[in-house]
Formats: structure tokens, C-alpha cells, sequence
């Protein structure tokens, strides 16, 4: 018997990393539990550039209810996340409002234009 070895499948992260340049941090509740905290470190700022598109306004899908939540936009701070100029090797991040919906252990997709990085759990 001869057994061809299967492709390991990727992670999310590992896929993130190819394709959008970006090793995933942590997809976390803070706030108590009123916000999901989404950091991610730049491992190419080519690819990882459109995270930063002002244009764009990030969500974050929760996969079992395909409920949407958005990053909020406060009067003195502006969207909680970043924008500018990816640098390589640094830690950004991204807040989403989240009313409940998401819970520890859930699975997400966050969402950026034509960027997806889904099947993130949340701790």
C-alpha cells in the first residue's frame, strides 16, 4: 500500500498571512463583551494596504446567525481602527460594536473591501 500524504489544510491565519499579509493576533471580546477586538501585525504592507482603505468600512460577520457588525465611529476619535500607511512588523487593530451577538468560541469573518479573513474564532 502506498499512501499519498493529504495537504494539510490552512488555518485561517496561515492563509491571512498569503494572502493578505497579515498574521492574525487575536479576535477577542473586550469591553465586556460589548466589542470584538480584531489586532492583526503587518507581514507585508503591500498586501495588507487595503486594510487601511478610509474608503472602506470594515464588518465583522458572525458565521452562524450571518449577522453583520460594524466598527463604530466616535465624535472625538473617529472609526475605532487604524488607517494610514501599513508599517511591517507592527500591531494594529480593529473594535467592532457588538450588541451581544458574538459570543467566546464563536467563528467570524472580518471583512474589508475585497479583503475576507474568515473562519476566525473569537476567544
Amino acid at each position: 500500500w502506498h499512501l499519498e500524504k493529504q495537504p494539510t489544510p490552512k488555518m485561517p491565519s496561515e492563509k491571512a498571512a498569503e494572502q493578505w499579509g497579515v498574521q492574525i493576533e487575536l479576535v477577542a471580546l473586550t469591553a465586556a463583551g460589548r466589542m470584538v477586538d480584531f489586532r492583526y501585525r503587518v507581514l507585508d504592507a503591500e498586501k495588507a494596504a487595503p486594510l487601511f482603505d478610509r474608503n472602506e468600512d470594515p464588518y465583522l460577520m458572525h458565521k452562524a446567525t450571518k449577522t453583520t457588525l460594524a466598527v463604530p465611529t466616535t465624535a472625538k476619535t473617529g472609526p475605532l481602527r487604524n488607517t494610514g500607511e501599513p508599517e511591517v512588523g507592527r500591531v494594529y487593530w480593529m473594535l467592532f460594536g457588538n450588541p451581544g451577538v458574538v459570543k467566546s468560541g464563536d467563528k467570524v469573518n472580518i471583512v474589508v473591501g475585497d479583503v475576507e479573513i474568515k473562519d476566525l474564532q473569537v476567544q
